[in-house]
């Protein structure tokens, strides 16, 4: 049996020898793999998208209530209840949760992975038409899935001392112009009640008029309605009868005829109430910087780009604020901030481990050979793109984060074989024996190296839940660049360097590379070698030093010197303050206290930036929300970059 896996085992090397003598023979082919890693891989990066985190399918189910004038306590005990006592016992469900508040409630629903989303939507949506009954004045529910959204940027819509009809009425034009844009479908204003329209009837002409609420009443239900009468068919021509006489603007509700007598009299409602528009009394409303404003938010689905998207919102901001004079836009939130910021960091790392790898390479080898391994590193990236996108890798802070990561790995294995290969060589042996033996040689090393560190990040994919899903693409990623680094390793690089003018018997070695060299061995004869001979002769010293350090880090975790979190505390440039009054609390009361909070943190922006050096505000902005609800509210804080974001929040707080 020993024999037989011997003989295999040499059938498997003369294998590996002819594939690498191979393409040291043609060095076209090499050249033809590479040109293809190129063009094929910027292709694929140019056609993968940017999203904050990786996507996901949605496995959410909303139950979006409505019950106006119910307190939380009956949203709770006489809706929701009822809804999830009948989701007991449906197939897929993994987790049922609910929020209650005045005349609102949602019920959240989370479904099993694996599982069609869309055939449970159907079963929840069985199950709430099971509910023998609803108070009566409850809206009907609306069951939907929740479909997979993520933040792309936000802003507001504000000026100084301009009304809030007037805010909405030009946000929802600049709504209309953003979903016009190529990219964007996903737009959603926030920061003011729901609109209504108050008729406010006149008792005393009522009583003139010999007329009765419940006449008002009926006159206006009965005459602002949508409803189609049928059809009537001619020999030549087919006709529709439809009704369409809703008004949605107090104006149009004017002239609703309330009596009308045989004389041909009518009495119109503007005659007996007085009819404005105006925004209902359930607090919900937004201030920038004090002044009363709308927030649009911009968000993109699976098949949109992030980056795009937003730099097309933001030049749409920075034209719309040339133009306009008494209302401007201000960003709040940009996620594309965060991604860019991380890809600069992928860049940077990268051309600063090329360098290195240039420098240390050339320095104890040849200058040659070390531009041929630093050759390796955006080879690698360009082929691990072209095939990123079968698996549906996008641009995001989890998969830059491993790209960054992969650097730090994707030389090793070059700088082995280079160097193994210019061993051979200076032993005499041809160039291209030499790198074929070079290579050969340290396959088993290499092999072992790449795959346990595959193997390691490769247990992101056996994680269940949210978790898998995110880091999985971390394993993918990390999987894809240190498979095609082991490609270039193994064929494109011995070809190189079997074909580079250093392999030649007359070339004459750098000043700096014999100075090199005699540092290298000087360190190995009088630092290396008489440490590790200690070693392999003491070796119960060596292993209890392991043993101790082993101890010492166990006893620091148990102990709490070494503290553990499952993601670490990252300062970050905004903050977020949130008050949560009693049920039942005026929103008079909740606005002054959220307001006193306001005037705190502009007297310590003001404390703190006097300390700057050009005495610039450190607080950029203010976004201030009361609602839903008379007893919540909140502050957003936006800071500039890095300043002073652990110190002002306690006292403002305080």
């Amino acid at each position: 049996r020993w024999l037989r896996w011997h003989e295999n085992n040499d059938q498997k090397i003369t294998n590996m020898k002819k594939i690498i003598a191979y393409f040291i023979k043609y060095p076209i082919a090499v050249n033809i793999i590479v040109i293809g890693f190129i063009f094929f891989g910027y292709f694929g990066f140019t056609t993968l998208t940017s999203s904050f985190f990786p996507l996901s399918e949605s496995r959410i189910i909303t139950i979006s209530l409505a019950y106006p004038g119910a307190s939380p306590q009956e949203m709770e005990e006489g809706v929701v209840l009822k809804i999830e006592d009948n989701l007991k016992g449906i197939l897929g469900i993994d987790r049922v949760t609910s929020t209650s508040s005045e005349n609102t409630a949602i019920i959240t629903i989370e479904t099993f992975k694996g599982f069609d989303t869309d055939v449970i939507l159907a079963d929840v949506k069985n199950a709430v038409d099971k509910v023998p009954s609803f108070p009566s004045g409850m809206e009907p529910p609306v069951i939907a899935k929740k479909e997979a959204t993520r933040q792309t940027i936000s802003f507001v819509v504000s000026g100084e001392g301009v009304p809030l009809t007037v805010l909405k009425q030009k946000a929802q034009l600049i709504e209309k112009d953003l979903l016009r844009l190529d990219g964007i479908s996903q737009v959603s204003l926030s920061g003011f009640p729901v609109e209504e329209i108050e008729i406010a009837v006149k008792e005393a002409t009522l009583r003139a008029y010999q007329l009765s609420f419940q006449q008002v009443a009926s006159a206006v239900a009965g005459n602002s309605l949508i409803t189609t009468g049928g059809s009537i068919k001619t020999v030549a021509e087919e006709y529709l009868i439809r009704a369409s006489n809703r008004g949605y603007f107090a104006k149009d509700l004017e002239n609703i005829v309330v009596k009308s007598d045989a004389m041909g009299n009518t009495i119109l409602l503007k005659e007996v109430a007085v009819l404005s528009d105006r925004f209902n009394e359930t607090p919900n409303a937004s201030y920038f910087n004090g002044d009363k404003s709308v927030n649009i938010t911009v968000q993109n689905t699976n098949s949109e780009d992030l980056i795009s998207s937003a730099d097309k919102v933001k030049d749409y901001i920075a034209s719309y604020n040339i133009k306009s004079s008494d209302v401007m836009l201000n960003v709040t939130s940009d996620s594309s901030i965060t991604l860019t910021q991380r890809t600069q960091l992928l860049l940077k790392n990268a051309w600063q481990g090329i360098l290195l790898v240039l420098i240390i390479l050339s320095v104890f080898l040849k200058p040659r050979i070390a531009l041929w391994v630093a050759f390796g590193l955006p080879i690698s990236f360009l082929g691990m793109f072209a095939i990123a996108g079968q698996f549906g890798v996008t641009i995001n802070v989890l998969s830059l984060f491993a790209m960054i990561i992969v650097i730090g790995i994707l030389v090793d294995d070059g700088i082995v074989i280079a160097e193994n290969i210019y061993s051979h060589f200076e032993r005499g042996k041809s160039p291209i024996r030499a790198a074929i033996d070079g290579t050969i040689e340290v396959i088993p090393p290499i092999l072992s190296a790449i795959i346990t560190t595959m193997l390691a990040f490769a247990t992101f994919l056996f994680l269940d839940g949210r978790i898998g899903e995110f880091f999985g693409e971390v394993s993918v990623i990390v999987l894809l660049t240190l498979g095609v680094s082991l490609i270039e390793a193994l064929i494109i690089l011995p070809s190189h360097i079997s074909h580079s003018k250093t392999l030649k018997e007359n070339t004459k070695p750098y000043k700096f590379n014999v100075k090199a060299e005699q540092l290298m061995i000087f360190l190995r004869d009088k630092t290396y070698a008489p440490i590790l001979r200690f070693f392999l002769r003491y070796k119960f010293v060596g292993f209890s030093i392991l043993l101790g350090l082993l101890i010492i880090t166990i006893g620091g975790l148990a102990g709490g010197i070494i503290r553990t979190t499952f993601f670490p505390q990252i300062a970050s440039d905004r903050i977020q303050i949130t008050l949560d009054m009693p049920q039942g609390t005026s929103a008079t009361l909740t606005d002054s206290l959220i307001s006193n909070l306001e005037k705190s943190a502009w007297q310590v922006n003001e404390k703190y930036g006097a300390m700057q050096t050009d005495r610039d505000s450190v607080i950029l902005n203010i976004v201030k929300t009361i609602g839903p609800g008379s007893s919540k509210a909140s502050l957003t804080l936006n800071l500039l970059q890095g300043e002073l974001r652990d110190f002002t929040a306690p006292e403002i707080t305080n």
